[in-house]
Parts: C-alpha cells; sequence; structure tokens
C-alpha cells in the first residue's frame, strides 16, 4: 500500500525560506557588518540542515515585496513553516505582516545581525508580530537554527 500524501505521519515536512531585498548581495554589501558568506552559502547550510532533518526546503529571495507576498501565499498550501528574513521590509510592510498571519503556518523570522544594534528605523519588526521566534546576530547560523526550530513546530 502506498502511503497518503496527505498523512502527516509519512508526508516530507516542506519549509519555505523567504529572503528579501538585497539578501542576493550578502558577502558582498557591508560585508563588516553581514560578513563574508554569500546567499549561495546560506542555501548550501539550509540544504545540509534540512537533509539532516529529513525536511523539504523551498528556498527563494526576492527584491519585491509584492513577489515575497506572493510566496508567503504559496506557502498556505505548500508548506509546512515559513522562515522569513524580511530584510529592508522588517520595519515597513504592514502587508507582509498580513500574509504571514494569513498563511497559517509558523513562522520563524530571520536576521543576520542584531537589528536591536542597529540604526533606530531598523529595530522595529512588524513581522515579529507573526512569528513563533526570532533569530538574530548569529551569521547565517540563524537560518540552521531557524529550521531546527521549525522541525520541531512542524512535527507535534
Amino acid at each position: 500500500m502506498l502511503p497518503d500524501p496527505n498523512d502527516k505521519e509519512t508526508s516530507v515536512t516542506t519549509i519555505m525560506i523567504i529572503n528579501g531585498p538585497n539578501l542576493n548581495l550578502l558577502g558582498l554589501r557591508e560585508p563588516h557588518l553581514y560578513g563574508t558568506d554569500t546567499l549561495d552559502d546560506v542555501r548550501r547550510l539550509c540544504a545540509s540542515v534540512a537533509d539532516e532533518l529529513g525536511l523539504q526546503i523551498e528556498f527563494h529571495q526576492r527584491n519585491h515585496e509584492g513577489e515575497i507576498i506572493d510566496l508567503i501565499q504559496k506557502a498556505r498550501t505548500d508548506a509546512d513553516g515559513i522562515i522569513i528574513n524580511p530584510a529592508g521590509y522588517t520595519s515597513t510592510s504592514i502587508a507582509i505582516l498580513d500574509a504571514l498571519l494569513a498563511a497559517e503556518r509558523p513562522v520563524i523570522e530571520v536576521h543576520v545581525t542584531n537589528i536591536h544594534r542597529r540604526e533606530d528605523f531598523r529595530q522595529h519588526s512588524y513581522v515579529s508580530k507573526a512569528a513563533s521566534a526570532v533569530v538574530m546576530g548569529a551569521g547565517i547560523q540563524g537560518y540552521e537554527f531557524a529550521l531546527r526550530r521549525l522541525a520541531t513546530l512542524t512535527r507535534r
């Protein structure tokens, strides 16, 4: 008998990882703040951790708010959890917050830097209101922490 793809016990948990604007420049842009790891390094790290945990990931980077919202809406039906680094939209986008709330999936917010040690305007996060957890200031290792936490949250 084949496993039922709708059965949570036999289906693979899928995590959608969404990276916001300018993260395609990770490793190049302000390395004194963000380090020299690239977005490809983040992708490889996430793939390795997902493989270890038996997770499937969808990895995305978008510079446009509407495209990020489209991905979040897609996650509502295609993913079991969301990791989001909203980057510059962290402190500006109520629309991304609304999409995350509507997704009805566990969300982990990730920031490579500690936003509370940055400029005042960066210290507020709308996204945090939808997040089960926030990981910041851990460099790209924050993505690993987020994947491990989502593995726990989605397997309950």
